[in-house]
């Protein structure tokens, strides 16, 4: 089994958009309403922050489009924040653009400006098929939409077209979840995203929660809803190559998001934005306000930053690396960041193993479905000095 920082060994870059048209109940992103000005106003700063980075060391291979919904950019923007790229930092040739876009925003015209601009990789906020759930996660298309924006964007020829799915919102039957994912399966996308719903305190869903309005969905259902996403995708040959994500063949894995699950170096752009250089973490002012105004003043709107220690990095390895079902190396580990998991951990591997929760393979420790339902929880299983 080949290792993912064999397969995407580059540098990442992601640019957060923070505009959306209306902000969805359990919505936790630096998200916000603005108009057509406001927004070009944002991409003058979004330029403004990529000189700042002029020279900035590291070849990106993955350029990603996130947000907030980034569809909602003219061509000319999009077209104008990659030249500045181009011209103040070293792009791989063949790098991966990939755009975040909502079905609405999908058409022929979109598609093909898109297109024209080297935008490989379309991921779509489809969410649901169902139209009750679609307006309970306050989403603005209905089913037909989001079923035309896949086949419009399949028939267009991106390398990849993927959509994401949310499940575990309240009353919501397994026969529903089942209907989602056959529906999923018979658009045949190259990539697909299972999310379940996570209510964060300050969105509307969380107030809600708070105030005795929003029921949860009882954890065993969750956890149904987990395990026949991954059996009912795997059967139809969708490898869940991570907790929540699937791809029909390796070349259709999220290239820039599995540089954030091996650890690779990436630089993001845009408020709220997170880097990560190897060694050290830093992030961007949340608010669009503070973040524009330190750009515009010639400064990084940098808001805080970390040190990882040895410890801390091989932490980190070990909880992203049981996340996918390329697992984990220890000797690797061991090698980058000076521990000794394999031997402080004999114990727990072999009971893990016993559990069924782990398997060896190739000199590797790879999660089973099992293990993946509870992989944050098994990394914490394992001792690291």
């Amino acid at each position: 089994m080949a290792d993912a920082e064999e397969r995407f060994s580059g540098s990442g870059l992601y640019l957060h958009f923070p505009f959306c048209s209306s902000i969805c109940p359990y919505c936790d992103f630096s998200v916000l309403k603005g108009d057509r000005d406001r927004r070009r106003r944002f991409v003058d700063a979004l330029v403004a922050e990529i000189r700042l980075y002029e020279g900035y060391p590291g070849c990106f291979d993955t350029i990603y489009f996130g947000g907030g919904t980034p569809s909602i950019l003219e061509a000319d923007e999009l077209e104008r924040i990659l030249g500045a790229l181009e011209e103040q930092m070293e792009i791989a040739d063949g790098a991966s653009v990939s755009l975040e876009a909502n079905p609405e925003d999908v058409d022929e015209r979109t598609l093909s400006s898109w297109q024209r601009l080297g935008i490989d990789t379309l991921s779509l906020g489809v969410q649901s098929f169902e139209t009750g759930e679609l307006s309970f996660l306050g989403r603005g298309h209905d089913p037909e939409t989001a079923r035309r924006s896949v086949e419009m964007a399949l028939a267009a020829g991106f390398r990849s077209v993927s959509f994401d799915l949310i499940y575990g919102l309240p009353d919501q039957s397994k026969e529903s979840w089942k209907r989602q994912l056959d529906r999923a399966i018979a658009l045949a996308p190259g990539h697909l995203s299972c999310y379940q719903l996570t209510v964060h305190k300050k969105t509307v869903f969380g107030v809600q929660r708070r105030r005795g309005q929003l029921p949860e969905l009882a954890g065993e259902l969750q956890a149904e809803f987990f395990f026949e996403a991954h059996r009912r995708l795997g059967s139809a040959g969708y490898e869940g190559y991570e907790v929540s994500n699937f791809a029909s063949a390796l070349e259709h894995r999220s290239r820039h998001n599995s540089k954030y699950w091996d650890h690779s170096p990436y630089l993001g752009l845009g408020p709220s934005a997170h880097s990560f250089d190897g060694r050290s973490r830093w992030w961007n002012e949340w608010k669009e306000g503070p973040w524009s105004r330190r750009v515009l003043a010639g400064e990084r709107p940098i808001s805080g930053t970390e040190s990882l220690s040895e410890r801390d990095l091989a932490l980190e390895r070990l909880m992203l690396g049981l996340r996918t079902s390329d697992g984990i190396d220890l000797d690797k580990i061991d090698s980058l960041c000076g521990t000794a998991l394999g031997k402080l951990n004999t114990a727990v591997i072999e009971e893990f193993v016993r559990e069924g929760k782990i398997e060896r393979f190739d000199g590797r420790l790879i999660p089973t479905l099992e293990g993946l339902a509870i992989a944050d929880s098994l990394a914490l299983g394992f001792e690291i000095t």
